[in-house]
C-alpha cells in the first residue's frame, strides 16, 4: 500500500514580494492580523499592527487608510458612547472607525490616545514599503443615521444599523482604492481562516467567496498586489478539527504557526530567514528577564 495523505497541499507560488530586515511593513485587518503580526513581532521584524484596532470589512480597512494617509485628526463630532445597552457598566466612549479596545472612561482619553496612534500611523506608513491586508468578511453594518459603515456596532442599539453584504464588485471598488492611496506600497493581500460563523455557515461561505473574487481582480490589474492563500491553507491542509480552538472556529496556536510557516517560505527573503531563530531566542531570553 502506498503513502495515504490526510491533507491536500495548497501550492503556493514563490512571492515576487519578498520582506527582510529593512523592510517596514504595517499590517491591517483581521485578529487573524494581529496574530501573525506579534509573530513577526517576536521574530523582531519592523512591524506595525492595526493602529485603529482590528478592522474586518474592507471598507472600514479603506476608511482607516484613507484617514492614516489624510492624516484628519479625530474630533469630538467622532466621538461616541461605546456602551450604552450594557446594564450597570460605566460609560465608555468610542468612535464608529476605532475597535472596542480603544473604548475609554472620558471623552478626553479616548480622543488623546486615538489621536496619538492615528499620528503614530502617519509617520510609519510614510516611510513603509509593504502593506498586508487580511480581510475577514464582506458583511458590513451601516450605521443609519450617519450613513458610514462602522468598523464595530460597540454593543449600540441593533436597529441604528443594517446589516448587508457588500458585492464583489463594492468589495473590489475598495480594495483598488487602498492600492491607489498606497501608490509606493506592496501590498500582500490575504484572508483570515476564521470562520465567521454568527453569518451561518453557507453565509461565510458566500462572504469569504466574494473576498476571493475582489482580490483576485485587485491582483490581477496590479502588479505591486499579491495573495497568500492563508485560508484555503486551512481549509484544506488544516482541515482537521484538532487544528482548531476550542471554539471549533479560530485556528489554534499551532495553525496560526503552520501558516506563517509557509508565509515565511513564500514572503521572507533567504538571508533573513537565516536570522529568524536567533532573533526568536534572544526574544525570548528578554522577556523571561522581564519577567
Amino acid at each position: 500500500m502506498g503513502n495515504v495523505n490526510f491533507s491536500t497541499p495548497v501550492e503556493i507560488k514563490k512571492g515576487d514580494i519578498k520582506l527582510d530586515y529593512n523592510s517596514k511593513v504595517m499590517m491591517l485587518g483581521s485578529c487573524f492580523t494581529t496574530e501573525v503580526g506579534k509573530i513577526m513581532q517576536d521574530y523582531r521584524f519592523d512591524v506595525m499592527i492595526n493602529p485603529f484596532g482590528v478592522l474586518y470589512n474592507p471598507a472600514s480597512i479603506l476608511s482607516s487608510v484613507k484617514r492614516i494617509v489624510s492624516q484628519e485628526p479625530f474630533t469630538d463630532e467622532d466621538i461616541i458612547e461605546a456602551n450604552p445597552t450594557d446594564k450597570g457598566v460605566a460609560r465608555k466612549y468610542a468612535s464608529f472607525y476605532h475597535h472596542s479596545s480603544f473604548a475609554r472612561l472620558n471623552r478626553e482619553e479616548f480622543l488623546s490616545n486615538a489621536n496619538v496612534h492615528l499620528q503614530e500611523s502617519c509617520k510609519y506608513l510614510q516611510q513603509a514599503n509593504t502593506v498586508i491586508i487580511t480581510l475577514g468578511t464582506a458583511w458590513v453594518f451601516r450605521h443609519l443615521e450617519k450613513d458610514i459603515i462602522v468598523s464595530n456596532c460597540h454593543k449600540r442599539v441593533a436597529k441604528e444599523f443594517s446589516r448587508q453584504l457588500i458585492t464583489v464588485a463594492e468589495c473590489t471598488r475598495c480594495l483598488q482604492e487602498i492600492a491607489d492611496l498606497l501608490p509606493d506600497k506592496k501590498i500582500i493581500f490575504t484572508v483570515s481562516p476564521i470562520r465567521h460563523f454568527k453569518d451561518g455557515a453557507h453565509g461565510n461561505q458566500i462572504s469569504k467567496s466574494t473576498l476571493l473574487l475582489a482580490i483576485e481582480n485587485i491582483v490581477k490589474a496590479n502588479d505591486r498586489c499579491c495573495y497568500f492563500p492563508s485560508y484555503e491553507i486551512m481549509m484544506d491542509e488544516l482541515r482537521d478539527y484538532r487544528y482548531y480552538a476550542e471554539d471549533m472556529v479560530h485556528p489554534s496556536q499551532l495553525a496560526v504557526k503552520y501558516i506563517f510557516k509557509k508565509f515565511t517560505e513564500a514572503h521572507i527573503s533567504n538571508s533573513s530567514i537565516k536570522q529568524m531563530d536567533n532573533n526568536l531566542r534572544l526574544t525570548k531570553a528578554e522577556n523571561h528577564i522581564q519577567k
